[in-house]
């Protein structure tokens, strides 16, 4: 699987800055996830779109709340603003 370059994303919540890195890939084959998530270089969620462009939850190992799921799926939308619907309503979860 192959991966394009990498790219930062954050966020505040409750006064505190989080970051996270997002990992496109590609050539996803629909048993991997097309975004992989990382915080601090470890593993922490990923998303798939569905036909639809409505992003999935594929892998949470990192166990983040879902608040945090809904702040990363806002951040990748907007990173993608014509690939991926634009409203966080639009997440299923």
């Amino acid at each position: 699987m192959l991966a394009m370059e990498n790219y930062g994303v954050s966020f505040n919540l409750n006064k505190e800055v989080h970051h996270f890195e997002v990992g496109e890939y590609l050539h996803h084959d629909g048993q991997s996830c097309k975004f992989k998530v990382f915080r601090e270089g470890k593993f922490v969620v990923s998303f798939q779109p569905d036909e639809h462009h409505y992003l999935h939850i594929c892998l949470n190992p990192g166990q983040l709340k879902e608040e945090f799921l809904y702040l990363l799926a806002e951040q990748i939308e907007a990173h993608h603003p014509h690939g991926i619907r634009n409203t966080v309503k639009d997440l299923k979860l």
